[in-house]
Order: C-alpha cells, then structure tokens, then sequence
C-alpha cells in the first residue's frame, strides 16, 4: 500500500511562489496517476491538478491553469507541484493524492472519488 506524505507549505505574500513536494512510500507509486486537491475553510475540497502515471499527461483546474505546474519523478517516488504567482484565493490545506486504478493510470482524472490513497495535507496560506 502506497503512502503519501506532504511537505513544502507555508505562508507566502501574494505574487510570491511554493514548491509542495509528495513523497510516496511502496513499490507501486510509478503505476498510479496522482492528483493535488485543495480545502479551503468552509469549502468542499476541489481539484487542483493531475499527472498520469508516466507524467506524460497533465490537467488542471482553471482558477490555477499558467500558474501551478505538477510533475513526477518515479525513480524518487516524488510528485511535485510548482505553485507560482500566488493569490489570496490559492490559501487553502493542500492534499497529495492517488489513483490506484489500472485503467485510470494512462490519463488524468478531476473526480475527487477516483483517488483512494490520500496524504495528510499542508498547509498554504497567501497574504494580500
């Protein structure tokens, strides 16, 4: 069973960047795609982006489209998101996510309810 483990939040100025880092402990990390969700305070958590398996597709939500960048490196068993020009709006608990589905690995999914194996999430707050 895979493991996900978050790190790389913090409280940044708008305008400003972070770099969030998930570190997947198990062999079959390689073979999952792998999402970044976000939770606001008082609000349903939502997607944020995706990676399939061999990180040759990508997706993102709008509202972080030309800003956020996902990427993975198997060998490290690491997924890594690029956050830049952040916004107020960008504050929020962020979560590492996996897909465990075969099928689902070759492409990239938004539906919260495909991904089974979830870290414990860190924190991103963005000053104005």
């Amino acid at each position: 069973q895979v493991q996900l483990v978050e790190s790389g939040g913090g409280l940044v100025q708008a305008g400003g960047s972070l770099r969030l880092s998930c570190a997947a402990s198990g062999r079959t990390f390689g073979r999952y795609a792998m999402g970044w969700f976000r939770q606001a305070p008082g609000k349903e958590r939502e997607f944020v982006a995706a990676i399939s398996w061999s990180g040759g597709a990508t997706s993102y939500a709008d509202s972080v489209k030309g800003r956020f960048a996902l990427s993975r490196d198997n060998a490290k068993n690491t997924v890594v998101l690029q956050m830049n020009s952040l916004k107020p709006e960008d504050t929020a608990v962020y979560y590492c996510a996996a897909d465990s589905s075969y099928i689902r690995s070759f492409t990239t999914t938004p539906r919260i309810s495909n991904y089974d194996i979830w870290g414990q999430g860190t924190q991103v707050t963005v000053s104005s």
